[in-house]
């Protein structure tokens, strides 16, 4: 199933995690996984681990042997994809780029959480797979927001105010890790609050009229895509704060 040896994130899987395996099945203790696997391998808390389909595609790919590594560069892809539908969006209107967009930013939250259970099933341990975890992320970031600046109802500057943000909130995190500091994962504006802003914004679109993807307040217009990056930028100074308020209360 597993080839050991070839890939792990940080930490040997906990006993309460995987319980053992029988010929083409893998069992599980669902109310463990989430709390025990981010526990033992410092990742971000995510309750959809728990979820039955996320164990079964988990153990799908886990028995096809697909390294967690090719599942982060897979999410990338298609947050790059989503990217370029989204500014695709100002040069030909279709209703289908923001679904694409849409579907890539979720692709991406659902990679990011597959590779680490993944490589917590399988026991891999590579000293390359933090770099795969991080580096995938924040090209993913740059992508769907600068993307989103170019789309339709979007704008350039806000787009990439919103790229370096996000990537300083993950800066921040990583400077307190190395600092001596747990991961600190804590938002209002964390990775999966971003994705789930820029999704929402993209099936609104794909929903409404065209008219109704601008706003008109008096005489100052602004597009949803505009809106959905302001409160990414709000909120990503917020949790920038937090996170280094947090961190420093750590280290104390």
């Amino acid at each position: 199933m597993c080839k050991k040896g070839a890939h792990r994130r940080n930490a040997r899987p906990s006993a309460e995690v995987l319980s053992g395996h029988h010929p083409g099945t893998l069992l599980w203790i669902a109310p463990a996984m989430n709390k025990s696997a981010a526990k033992a391998i410092d990742r971000r808390p995510i309750a959809t681990r728990n979820r039955k389909w996320a164990q079964s595609a988990t153990a799908w790919l886990a028995e096809r042997n697909v390294s967690p590594n090719a599942i982060s560069i897979a999410g990338m892809c298609a947050c790059i994809a989503g990217g370029i539908a989204l500014a695709l969006t100002s040069v030909e209107y279709n209703r289908l780029l923001w679904l694409v967009a849409a579907l890539g930013a979720q692709l991406r939250l659902t990679a990011n959480m597959l590779d680490g259970m993944v490589a917590l099933v399988c026991g891999r341990d590579s000293k390359i797979g933090e770099l795969y975890n991080e580096v995938p992320d924040r090209v993913s970031d740059a992508a769907v927001f600068i993307g989103a600046g170019y789309a339709w109802g979007g704008n350039v500057a806000l787009g990439y105010v919103a790229t370096i943000l996000a990537i300083f909130t993950a800066y921040v995190r990583a400077a307190g890790k190395i600092a001596g500091s747990p991961n600190e994962f804590c938002g209002p504006m964390a990775k999966q609050h971003r994705m789930l802003v820029i999704t929402v914004a993209c099936l609104y679109s794909v929903i409404v009229p065209r008219s109704w993807q601008t706003l008109h307040l008096n005489d100052f217009e602004v597009g949803v895509m505009s809106l959905a990056l302001i409160l990414i930028i709000a909120g990503c100074v917020i949790t920038v704060v937090r996170r280094f308020k947090r961190i420093a209360r750590a280290l104390r």
